[in-house]
């Protein structure tokens, strides 16, 4: 087995008194596609950080072998004002990448960015989809994700993942989109209380493996629990005719006690819970014929939809395609261009928005969820002291005196949950509420939201996510159209593939039949001069693709290490096999005509 690229072992590092990690060791092989997994606050991003060398640690040491490059991608792009992407290429990439102009241009044309475009200006998708492609074209020796998935629509995602798989050297990324680790991994490190364990299969494995383990160490803590009882009695029972006797078993129960105080015990949000209002009216949103336009773009064109009791609604499209906008629309927070929407009776609404616009910067946490002051907050109906609700968030009790701009991504996304959750409702309009959210706290928010007995309209790219949640999906598909699917993400796509397949199956009977019939007339007659001419040209061309082809194959056969490259010749030989097949096709049908006419 060949030495790793990159070894920790032995590490310790932490902030004040809380550490990180306690005597962590991992490595890092060629051909790893490592998931890294673990709660928000676990870690995650500080180990990536020592793997990529920015980051310090206490104690330990960092092997990197000889020659080993390693390229970090920080879920927090750092942008420069007025710096074009270009720029930002020039400036994040590696300066000998930096140097060599054709790589930059490559970086564009993957990402589909102009050069001069602002990435002020750009979308966080954009941005990130830019900054994805700077990284996998320096073809480092290691790529280090750190949530590359956020921001990203479904279509990014997928071809995220396709420049992933295609990608030859060793990766570790940090995601919460399931199907994307599912999708790209063959190995996952969870990190756990300061504790790396390695399972060596893909993450569609990991959950199973997890609770197995989290069995296994609560088994293990209770075996260590009663064995201390039995020393204990031991200990009391005539200890002064034994105490010089059994010293050593003393000090054996002694270091159990302290192994026992010293255990890290996982910090676990409660199941989330929500109190639903008195039930809505059957109908509970009806549009009719709704339009909305931005200057001359038609974001929502002619949409027509009944939302009823119980439904759970999944909105699907690209980033700006006017998902947020519909939602407004639903919330009248907007006013359609034409078309009506009608509200049914007995709704108490609540909504999540992705902006976090209902959280102010400078406030605390305590201020935020006590608006009206005082240190009580009412949680479906009965009162709550703001430490206790906050701490089963996961909030220490010294955070409630904090801003809110001092938390990370997450940790405002579960300040946002406790504050939409304290209020009844039976029907939720929620705004990408996965966002930033460790797979833990999503997992709560799923079986919540399974478990609500109102309406749900969501908008979300985590198609797992989807897939487990809502029961039919409003997708944009182009130019303002929304077409409405039973089912989730899944159930859409296998939709779509039937329909176009029956479209691309008619489309093809018609012209075969239309072949059939042209060529039927024509061989009444005798070949034109031009396609004479044709037949000449295209018996030469068809010996020219034969060569070509038997050299691509000669090529698919000798490269066996470079992915991307199997990918380009297997392509191009795709594409020439299907050329040759349709000279032959033509070839065939002069041929014919020729015979006779003749």
């Amino acid at each position: 087995m060949k030495p790793p690229l990159i070894t920790l072992k032995n590490l310790t590092t932490g902030f004040g008194h809380h550490e990180l990690f306690i005597n962590l060791e991992l490595f890092v092989r060629k051909g790893d596609r490592i998931a890294l997994v673990g709660r928000n606050g676990s870690g995650k991003s500080t180990l990536l950080e020592i793997l990529a060398g920015i980051r310090e640690f206490d104690i330990g040491e960092r092997t990197l072998q000889s020659g080993v490059s390693i390229t970090y991608l920080s879920q927090n792009l750092h942008l420069l004002k007025e710096q074009t992407a270009k720029d930002y290429l020039l400036e994040t990439m590696d300066r000998n990448a930096a140097r060599e102009p054709h790589l930059i241009a490559q970086a564009l044309s993957i990402s589909a960015i102009l050069p001069n475009n602002s990435m002020v200006d750009l979308s966080g998708g954009e941005r990130q989809r830019l900054a994805v492609a700077g990284a996998i074209i320096q073809n480092p020796d290691v790529l280090l994700l750190d949530e590359p998935t956020n921001h990203l629509d479904i279509n990014t995602i997928e071809w995220l993942e396709k420049i992933v798989l295609d990608f030859t050297g060793a990766i570790v990324v940090v995601s919460h989109d399931r199907q994307f680790l599912n999708n790209v991994s063959k190995s996952v490190l969870w990190l756990d209380r300061g504790v790396v364990q390695r399972l060596d299969r893909n993450y569609a494995y990991f959950e199973e493996w997890a609770e197995k383990l989290i069995r296994l160490e609560a088994d293990n803590a209770v075996k260590l629990d009663r064995f201390i009882e039995k020393e204990t009695a031991w200990s009391r029972e005539g200890i002064s005719a034994r105490r010089k006797r059994n010293q050593g078993r003393m000090r054996r129960l002694e270091a159990l006690r302290h192994e026992r105080r010293e255990r890290r015990v996982a910090d676990t949000m409660e199941k989330l819970e929500t109190y639903t209002t008195k039930n809505s009216g059957r109908l509970v949103l009806e549009l009719c014929n709704v339009s909305k336009r931005f200057g001359n773009h038609s974001v929502i064109k002619n949409f027509s939809a009944r939302i009823m009791r119980g439904n759970r609604i999944g909105i699907i499209g690209s980033n700006g395609v006017g998902k947020s906008t519909l939602l407004k629309i639903l919330n009248k927070q907007i006013v359609p261009d034409q078309g009506s929407i009608r509200l049914g009776s007995n709704i108490d609404a609540i909504s999540f928005d992705q902006n976090r616009a209902c959280l102010n910067p400078e406030a605390t946490l305590w201020e935020t969820l006590c608006d009206a002051g005082g240190d009580q907050i009412e949680v479906h109906g009965s009162p709550r002291h703001i430490i206790g609700y906050l701490q089963q968030f996961l909030f220490d009790s010294g955070q409630a005196r904090s801003p809110v701009q001092s938390l990370s991504g997450g940790e405002k996304n579960r300040l946002i949950l406790a504050k939409f959750l304290a209020k009844p409702s039976n029907l939720m309009i929620l705004d990408e509420p996965t966002n930033d959210l460790d797979l833990e706290t999503l997992d709560l928010l799923q079986e919540m939201l399974f478990e609500y007995k109102g309406t749900i309209v969501l908008v979300s790219h985590d198609r797992d996510f989807l897939d487990r949640i809502v029961t039919s999906t409003f997708v944009f598909e182009g130019d303002g159209h929304i077409g409405i699917y039973p089912g989730g993400f899944s159930d859409y796509l296998h939709q779509k593939k039937s329909d176009s397949q029956q479209r691309i199956e008619a489309k093809s009977r018609n012209q075969r039949k239309k072949s059939e019939h042209d060529l039927k007339q024509r061989t009444l007659g005798r070949l034109k001069y031009a396609e004479k001419r044709e037949l000449i040209v295209i018996q030469e061309e068809i010996k020219k693709l034969e060569k070509e082809i038997s050299s691509l194959n000669r090529r698919l056969n000798k490269e066996q290490e470079n992915s991307r490259k199997l990918y380009e010749l297997s392509d191009a030989l795709g594409k020439k096999m299907k050329t040759l097949e349709n000279k032959e096709t033509r070839w065939l049908e002069l041929e014919l005509i020729k015979t006779n006419g003749s």
